[in-house]
């Protein structure tokens, strides 16, 4: 006690079966939300999932919308981290190309994330937004303002910045919510996990080839 206060109680750390139980309950929930979307998912079928009882999942989250929320933050975190690395100090080209790169390679190593926030886009990203308008928002404002430093040094032909990280974000992402179309159409050939590796190459020369000064 100080001064007649008393001072809250530190929040008690979880343990190691506590912070594996959330784990495996987030990534049961992941399997089912991004098959599934929010509304057509539950809290009976993420329990199953996970292989736990309804009341043992209901101790760990109280509602769906806690556990989608938490699966939402990570995501974005995950998902923002290549944007994050793109560096002003850097060749602009050579920045972009490991941009594009990183982004295929979260296409093909976390497929159902993309879907689960495609799922949430498409609805209006009613749980996401406050999200969407805060840290993404700022991020893509910083990196748009990279991206036209490059410009204004006469290092990549003016365009608009905005557009071009959505055009980077719509072409890679395309191999992780549409894979199963890209595999159909490629056929079994060209639809093994070399397509990312065709996917990159094009979209470098696609984009870094339409960037560089004349």
């Amino acid at each position: 006690m100080t001064d007649g206060f008393v001072e809250a109680p530190a929040p008690r750390r979880r343990t190691r079966i506590q912070r594996e139980k959330r784990d495996l309950i987030l990534e049961a929930a992941l399997e089912v939300f991004s098959a599934n979307g929010f509304r057509g998912s539950t809290i009976d079928q993420i329990a199953e999932a996970a292989g736990m009882s309804k009341p043992n999942l209901l101790y760990y989250f109280r509602r769906k919308e806690d556990i989608h929320e938490t699966l939402m933050q990570r995501l974005l975190d995950t998902w923002l981290a290549p944007l994050r690395e793109l560096d002003d100090v850097g060749d602009p080209l050579t920045e972009l190309s490991a941009y594009i790169r990183r982004k295929l390679e979260m296409a093909r190593d976390f497929p159902r994330e993309s879907r689960l926030f495609a799922n949430e886009i498409l609805q209006g990203a009613p749980r996401i937004m406050p999200l969407i308008e805060g840290e993404l928002k700022t991020l893509v404002d910083e990196k748009a303002a990279v991206v036209k430093g490059w410009m204004r040094a006469g290092k990549i032909v003016r365009t608009d910045p905005y557009h071009l990280i959505f055009s980077i974000w719509a072409t890679t992402q395309h191999y992780a919510d549409f894979d199963v179309q890209v595999r159909a159409v490629l056929g079994p050939d060209r639809g093994g996990d070399g397509r990312f590796e065709d996917a990159a190459r094009f979209l470098e020369r696609l984009f870094l080839d339409g960037l560089k000064p004349s």
